[in-house]
């Protein structure tokens, strides 16, 4: 008698968030997929029976848009368009007892470190032997690699830690073996991320062991660039700048979120440093390694931000010529330290705040790509559209950073082409390729 073989329903996984998110929800498929279902991410039509939604929770805006999200959903799950509804990730960490209420539609919630009872929902085997497996979702020629989770500062303003939980690095081996696998798989750039990478190792092995894991990751055949993002600011472990500016395949480029410079803020904030140790950090960065692009963020209409304050960061701002900066406004969260603040700055000016300092930005940004008109630079392309390449050098992270613009040329997405630059403005560079590389 032929044993009969069990339907496994086709599952779309819909991400929100940021790149930590979609990390997780490569795993999350990879999972699925060596479990013999058929997996998609951000399916747009239909087809899918079951819809997974990794939800982001960091600030309101990202609520709202997460909330939407599973609303769409539950409206499809009710119509009977799909047959299961399940959420995941920041938000559903941190407010599932209060949504499981609201939103009776959706059939399981489950927080960021519950993965394998997930997988035991849909029946899908969680196997130990598969760490490190994932399904991409970024373009064939990058990925992201989480070297940590979960986060121990104690910023005030921040919600990650609610939902995240402390920081656990991943060991040495794992993360070398996860990246030699990519490699083997053509991925050309690695982007390191976490909560906070500075702080990676020290839970592990007592020390901070970031600078050991790069020089490992710099020696694996295949990947051409490596980059580095999320770099606290406070304990910085300077022996990484000697080995950024050592190897050639690590990116001269680094994310570091200072949030605010003022040390009236920057105490009420838990930064764990003042005005000038960031100063004094800074320096040390660009001296240790000559021409590296520094991108940074920074938090608008904090509790008791008064207009000095936050002319003190423009000229902050003005004074250092970041790469390239983002700017946030301050989120009144629930549970953090900073709750207990009067959430003093009015929308409007908060709004008015973040579009100052982007202006001003945008001029310093200008400038820096103005400088690069005549320099030959190596370019990895990342797509084509219409007639047009669009790639990046290495002082451009995926989808937060400029672009550079090859006008007529197609080039193969992955193919990293030298490229003179003959134009520029504030978000983007024009090139002419010169040859391949």
């Amino acid at each position: 008698m032929r044993a009969r073989t069990r339907h496994k329903p086709k599952v779309n996984v819909v991400t929100l968030g940021c790149a930590k998110n979609i990390f997780d929800s490569e795993v999350l498929m990879g999972r699925l997929k060596a479990s013999g279902f058929d997996v998609a991410h951000e399916r747009p039509d239909g087809g899918y029976e079951v819809v997974v939604v990794n939800t982001c929770g960091f600030i309101e805006s990202a609520k709202e848009e997460s909330i939407q999200t599973i609303l769409q959903f539950a409206g499809a799950r009710e119509s009977g368009q799909i047959q299961k509804l399940i959420v995941t990730g920041c938000l559903s960490e941190r407010y599932r007892d209060e949504l499981r209420t609201e939103i009776p539609e959706v059939d399981a919630w489950f927080g960021t470190r519950d993965l394998p009872q997930l997988l035991k929902l849909l029946k899908a085997d969680y196997q130990r032997e598969l760490v490190g497996e994932r399904l991409l979702t970024t373009p064939r020629h990058y990925a992201y690699l989480k070297i940590s989770e979960g986060c121990d500062r104690p910023c005030s303003f921040c919600a990650i830690p609610l939902m995240r939980g402390k920081h656990t690095s991943r060991p040495l081996e794992e993360l070398e073996n996860e990246a030699r696998r990519l490699a083997e798989q053509g991925v050309k750039e690695l982007i390191l991320i976490a909560q906070d990478s500075t702080y990676y190792g020290l839970d592990l092995y007592g020390t901070r062991r970031l600078a050991e894991l790069l020089q490992r990751l710099a020696g694996i055949e295949g990947l051409r660039w490596i980059r580095l993002h999320y770099a606290f600011p406070a304990g910085f472990p300077t022996d990484v700048l000697d080995v950024m500016a050592r190897e050639k395949n690590i990116c001269r480029y680094l994310d570091i979120p200072l949030q605010h410079i003022h040390d009236d803020i920057l105490k009420s904030m838990r930064r764990g440093l003042n005005s000038e140790k960031t100063r004094r950090l800074l320096d040390l960065i660009r001296e240790k390694v000559p021409g590296v692009a520094l991108r940074t963020t920074f938090i608008v209409g904090y509790p008791g931000e008064s207009p000095a304050h936050f002319e003190a960061l423009c000229r902050f701002v003005e004074e250092q010529k970041f790469h390239r900066l983002g700017v946030f406004t301050y989120s009144h969260e629930e549970q953090t330290a900073a709750y207990a603040l009067r959430d003093d700055v009015p929308p409007a000016e908060k709004e008015h705040r973040a579009a100052t300092l982007m202006r001003l930005q945008q001029e310093i940004a200008e400038a820096h790509n103005r400088a690069l008109v005549g320099r030959k630079l190596p370019v990895l392309v990342d797509r084509c559209d219409g007639h047009n390449s669009f790639g990046r050098t290495e002082f451009d992270s995926p989808e937060v950073d400029n672009e550079v613009i090859l006008e007529n040329t197609l080039v193969q997405p992955g193919t990293f082409v030298e490229a003179e630059v003959w134009d520029a403005g504030p978000f983007d560079v024009f090139a002419r390729p010169c040859e391949a590389m």
